[in-house]
């Protein structure tokens, strides 16, 4: 899998996995469950990841939903 995105904003992050949903492509986000270290801060980022043969199809589709880095 690669690195699709990477940020700590949770809004940003479930709005990605639904655009990702929806086209059926396959991701995972990547340390969810950082924030039992953190202490809930939300200072660690939590990265998408998406299967390598479509991250073109992926970056596509965050490009057209307008958010930037994808």
């Amino acid at each position: 899998m690669i690195e699709l995105l990477r940020t700590n904003d949770a809004v940003l992050i479930s709005f990605v996995e639904a655009l990702l949903r929806d086209a059926g492509l396959t991701f995972f986000v990547a340390d969810r469950n950082m924030s039992v270290v953190e202490g809930s801060l939300g200072i660690l980022p939590r990265r998408v990841m998406v299967a390598e043969d479509e991250i073109d199809e992926a970056r596509r589709l965050l490009a057209d939903a307008g958010i930037a880095g994808g």
